[in-house]
């Protein structure tokens, strides 16, 4: 059985931070050529596909110093979706949960009335370009990436629950 012809680009197939791509000219053409299209902030978003901004939210935390610190971002990121990063900006917190306002065609049900954060998104240089883990000094996935950070780090990090 043969696969139907995809009217959509899948975008995690596509390499990151490629600039252009190419697309189907006409499914009635005979020749099906394709037709390379420069992608811009202006048509970047038709081009997503899953709406990858809408995804998730983040949100800052405090830098964590002590081992009882780290001790809470595993109690953080023993829940489900939850990843921490740290960039050249900080330590942050991913909650990876779809937007109740997205629509089944990407679109937003509220985009008149939609959030200030939402309205100044900017798509330069947004999830279409690159992963959440592309740039960070430290991404933790899971619980079991963060407590063998925290093994390395702190050699008394097994000891943490002895009372001495």
């Amino acid at each position: 059985m043969s696969r139907p012809k995809q009217d959509f680009i899948d975008i995690a197939q596509v390499p990151t931070r490629v600039k252009t791509i190419a697309v189907k000219v006409g499914r009635d053409s005979a020749n099906q050529k394709k037709k390379p299209v420069k992608i811009t902030t202006d048509n970047k978003c038709s081009f997503c596909t899953g709406s990858k901004c809408c995804q998730y939210i983040t949100s800052s935390i405090d830098s964590p110093r002590s081992i009882r610190d780290y001790d809470f971002l595993l109690w953080q990121i023993s829940h489900r979706n939850i990843h921490i990063f740290k960039d050249k900006g900080g330590w942050y917190l991913i909650v990876y949960q779809q937007c109740e306002h997205l629509e089944s065609t990407g679109r937003c049900s509220i985009y008149e009335k939609r959030p200030f954060i939402c309205r100044e998104h900017d798509n330069k240089e947004c999830e279409f370009n690159a992963r959440h883990d592309e740039g960070c000094d430290l991404y933790f996935r899971d619980y079991h990436s963060l407590d063998q950070y925290c093994r390395g780090k702190f050699k008394s990090w097994d000891n943490r629950f002895s009372k001495n």
